[in-house]
């Protein structure tokens, strides 16, 4: 039975507001009785559920423009000229030009002038603007020793290089560099670093450094280290051919340094071309060309042989500037027609020591024996570009002479991409733009100029 205590009805501990007092009662139920809040809110609806449109975002608030003196305008044109200013700044210096002509006419000089300090082409050098400072203070004053020309390019690629380097902090010297040039068949390559590409030019450079009775540097940077080291700096290798050659001397030169070469090997090499350059002329000029530089397996006449020296350096040059992320402009177009004529040169005798080894066509094949002095089998190589030209290349002999009315083929390239083939950089299945005429003769001559290519 219930009595007057009985808690079942409305209002109860059973009832809708049971536990509201907090002492010791249940929890409160999700629903509130009548006229009575709930204590946890009910979750809102979203606006997107509502199917009411979504509010407009506000408008951005416009920068108001300041109110500034004219002096104070005055003296913000330079900076407003720079895009310097802020947008409250920029607004009043508008709106003040739109007022004031004098100001008007001195943010329209300001703003030439920064387009001339931000020229959108590049601000390196031209490659031949030594070559015409030179000429145009010799036309005035003539050297009384002049650089002979068959050194001039050399004496531009090695100023180049050594402007780019002039910049260069630890870290760029320190950069890798990938040493590429074509063997046998293939293409092949060595890892080194920027400060371990200028060591290889000095160590090859100092091959001409012998020729003209100069210091070799094997001899004064250390190369003699190697044995307290324990390497053998001149161990026998078939790959880098004879004792003296441009690879055996390199490897000598890094094995015998105590330590890996740094920015200091660009003291000894800028310091050896200026002798050669200056030895060169001492010789007697332009007809004290033809002194032999022996290379270990070959010899070339010292003419040739500084023109295959700024060769190699323009193209280490690029692979230097290919590391640190640089742009590097080819030689002037009068120097890489020389170069050019150096590779077409030493063409024929390179394609009989590949025949001579098996790897170019047997010569059972294609070959007409042709006595020396005599017109045989041509191939046209055409370069394309400011330093290009025609070459007929005898294909059967070295000692042949190239005829067009014994033209068996013609190639074209780019005066560029023909330097690259030869420096081993471009296989010589991808270098040429046109070929015409007798495939075998046409493939053992590119591959014969990739074959030109060395460490």
């Amino acid at each position: 039975m219930n009595g007057p205590d009985d808690t079942s009805g409305p209002g109860g501990p059973a009832g809708p507001g049971a536990g509201s007092d907090g002492d010791g009662g249940q929890d409160a139920p999700s629903s509130p009785g009548p006229g009575r809040p709930p204590r946890i809110p009910l979750p809102r609806a979203s606006v997107e559920d509502g199917g009411l449109p979504l509010p407009a975002p506000p408008e951005p608030a416009l920068p108001q423009p300041l109110r500034l003196e004219h002096p104070v305008l005055k003296s913000l044109l330079g900076a407003w000229a720079l895009a310097a200013c802020s947008a409250e700044e920029t607004a009043a210096v508008e709106e003040h030009l739109g007022d004031c002509g004098a100001c008007a006419d001195e943010a329209r000089r300001l703003r030439e002038a920064v387009g001339l300090l931000q020229r959108p082409e590049s601000l390196d050098l031209d490659p031949g603007l030594r070559t015409r400072v030179i000429d145009g203070c010799l036309t005035r004053r003539p050297p009384r020793i002049p650089v002979p020309s068959w050194a001039q390019s050399y004496d531009a690629e090695t100023a180049r290089l050594d402007a780019l380097l002039q910049d260069f902090g630890d870290a760029e010297w320190h950069a890798p560099v990938r040493l590429r040039w074509f063997r046998g068949q293939e293409a092949t390559s060595r890892r080194t670093t920027v400060a371990g590409v200028i060591a290889h030019l000095l160590a090859v450079d100092g091959l001409v450094a012998l020729a003209l009775g100069l210091d070799d540097p094997l001899e004064t940077a250390g190369a003699h280290d190697a044995d307290e080291a324990g390497v053998d700096a001149d161990r026998p290798s078939a790959a880098d051919g004879p004792p003296g050659t441009p690879a055996r001397r390199t490897e000598a030169f890094w094995a015998g340094s105590r330590f890996p070469p740094t920015r200091s090997v660009r003291g000894p090499w800028r310091e050896q071309t200026h002798a050669l350059v200056r030895t060169a002329s001492f010789t007697g000029g332009e007809g004290h060309g033809a002194m032999p530089v022996s290379y270990g397996g070959f010899e070339l006449p010292l003419r040739d042989a500084l023109l295959d020296r700024a060769f190699e350096c323009w193209v280490h040059a690029e692979d230097i500037a290919e590391a640190v992320d640089y742009p590097y402009a080819p030689p002037a177009a009068r120097h890489l027609h020389g170069m050019i004529d150096l590779a077409a040169r030493m063409l024929p005798e390179t394609l009989a020591a590949r025949r001579r080894a098996g790897l170019a066509t047997p010569s059972h094949h294609t070959r007409h024996l042709v006595s020396a002095g005599r017109p045989g089998r041509s191939l046209r190589l055409e370069i394309e570009g400011s330093g290009g030209g025609q070459w007929l290349i005898p294909l059967d002999s070295p000692g042949a002479v190239g005829s067009a009315d014994h033209e068996v083929a013609h190639v074209a390239l780019d005066d560029v991409e023909f330097c690259r083939l030869a420096a081993g950089h471009v296989s010589p299945e991808e270098a040429a733009a046109g070929q015409v005429g007798d495939r075998e003769a046409i493939r053992d001559v590119l591959f014969a100029a990739a074959s030109l290519s060395r460490m």
